[in-house]
């Protein structure tokens, strides 16, 4: 293993070397439990640390040197086998801010002054005998704008989560709350109901808008959940976590733009160098790096993304921001050159849907179904070794609730045109098998059809077709569905109810199934 700082030899760092100081410590075994290195305690040595950039390993003494300057988060890429204290909201205390002078005058507070390093800045680890196959909780968008849409979160998203002793940690991926970044403590608060150990992306609705550059629009993110990039280990997993946004827009100075600063791409390559090409690679962040739209992700920073994943056996990408469900998979077309043929990036429906929208239920919380017919809700990312099978869990509703069918209720026999029925398979992609008979007749493959899911639209237009005011806001306009699949109703069978019957299997081979019963008359 690597035992020196992956220095930075750029014109920039040797401007600023004068205003850079040393940090240097021990990550070491905290036998008795009170936080502080004691003489008869031991050092762990090579563990990775960082600055945000560069690296530094540990010594067989467990000790390390970085060089930081008056911008640096310090912290501890957690080895496997090992944990970290959490605090009082199960964010686990991995880090230190560095920042003598604190953060600038923002809208939102930031980091006060952290003052001078200590000459020792160490950190604590405690053995953990932590399995190869576990669960991790992955929210998408939790996205309250105010006290009552954190309160729709709590009593429909968190309070729906049933932990096992499987699920290991969380993470959320980016857009916490939506703009008021004064919730993000409150937020916090609400996560401690599950009780797990919890990371955060930072999202576009995160951020300090009034910042003007990119390395402070997460003075507020930072002052509450720590580095807005950082990695760690888990089983025979490796996970990193990224900001990719880009603000202000560097093409205008208005806005946000996806991508990574230069120093971003520094510190995964700096990483990866630490990790087995074996390994499991989980990358988390808020912007798909799909494009979307045409303009959404500046294309030389993804494909430096690209080519540093490229080496490794198993990669998943982590995403949300578009507020609905999609499957993503990287080509050679693309620029994804690595060793399987596709670079898979899971697009994970929102806990907030499409922003609380919609009619309220009987508890007062809103459908918030997303554009694209998927309802609100989480995902379960399941780990095996170093390979991984994902879930998508509707709020609300049994775990086996995967399809939604929009079908006639009632059609003529024999008679004359099509009555097409369709199937919204929530985690489906182009390429996954879908099925369907009628009672008990013969299963046939159903057509892949991307297009409005009509059951949203129904949603919609009721909004419109009401002469009375409905109780919630009106949900967004409908977008075509990537996860629909088409066939037509049999009219021919005898007159009666007859049942619909449909399957879907995923990628790790997990069948689901769902009915409509429609009459023939």
């Amino acid at each position: 293993m690597l035992k020196y700082f992956f220095a930075a030899l750029s014109i920039g760092c040797v401007a600023t070397a004068a205003a850079q100081s040393t940090a240097a410590g021990y990550v070491f075994v905290d036998a008795n439990d009170n936080g502080r290195m004691d003489k008869q305690e031991t050092g762990i040595a090579g563990v990775a640390v960082s600055n945000g950039k560069d690296f530094s390993i540990t010594d067989a003494r467990g000790r390390y040197e970085l060089p930081v300057g008056n911008d640096n988060i310090i912290f501890v890429v957690k080895p496997k086998g090992y944990r970290f204290k959490n605090n009082q909201h199960n964010l686990p205390q991995y880090y230190h801010i560095h920042k003598p002078q604190g953060s600038p005058q923002l809208k939102h507070k930031g980091v006060s002054p952290t003052g001078a390093l200590s000459k020792d800045l160490n950190f604590a680890l405690y053995k953990y005998d932590e399995p190869t196959d576990f669960t991790v909780l992955v929210f998408g968008d939790p996205q309250p704008y105010n006290e009552q849409e954190l309160g729709y979160f709590s009593k429909s998203i968190v309070d729906d989560v049933a932990a096992d002793e499987a699920i290991k940690f969380g993470i959320s991926l980016g857009d916490i709350v939506g703009d008021d970044l004064s919730l993000h403590e409150p937020y916090k608060q609400v996560m401690t109901k599950l009780n797990l150990p919890w990371y955060n992306v930072m999202g576009n609705h995160d951020m300090n808008y009034d910042a003007t550059a990119d390395s402070l629009s997460d003075e507020t993110f930072e002052r509450n959940f720590g580095p807005n990039n950082f990695s760690w280990n888990y089983g025979n997993a490796h996970f990193i976590i990224l900001d990719n946004i880009l603000y202000p827009d560097p093409r205008d100075g208005k806005g946000y733009w996806g991508g990574l600063r230069p120093d971003q791409i520094e510190f995964i390559k700096n990483d990866l160098a630490q990790v087995a090409t074996d390994k499991l690679i989980v990358v988390s962040f808020h912007i798909p790096f799909s494009n979307e739209g045409g303009e959404a992700i500046r294309l030389e920073d993804r494909q430096a993304f690209f080519d540093l994943l490229k080496d490794y056996d198993n990669c998943l990408l982590l995403s949300a921001h578009t507020h609905f469900q999609k499957q993503i998979y990287y080509k050679a077309a693309d620029g994804w050159h690595g060793k399987k043929a596709a670079l898979h990036e899971y697009n994970v429906g929102t806990t907030s849907g499409d922003w609380y929208s919609g009619e309220l239920n009987q508890a007062g919380i809103p459908d918030g179904t997303m554009r694209d017919g998927t309802p609100r809700g989480y995902a379960f990312l399941k780990i095996s070794d170093n390979d991984y099978a994902l879930r998508y869990k509707v709020a609300g509703k049994d775990s086996s609730y995967q399809i939604q069918i929009y079908a006639p209720q009632i059609v003529g026999h024999n008679s004359r045109g099509s009555a097409p029925f369709y199937a919204n398979f929530f985690m489906g992609a182009q390429g996954d098998k879908v099925q369907y008979k009628i009672d008990n007749g013969k299963w046939q493959a159903m057509k892949y059809e991307p297009t409005f899911d009509y059951s949203y639209l129904k949603l919609v237009t009721k909004w419109d077709d009401s002469k009375t005011l409905l109780a919630g806001r009106r949900p967004s306009a409908p977008v075509a569905s990537e996860h629909i699949w088409s066939a037509v109703v049999n009219k021919k069978l005898a007159p009666g109810e007859h049942q619909l019957h449909v399957r879907a299997e995923d990628k790790y081979g997990n069948i689901y199934h769902q009915t409509h019963t429609y009459k023939i008359q």
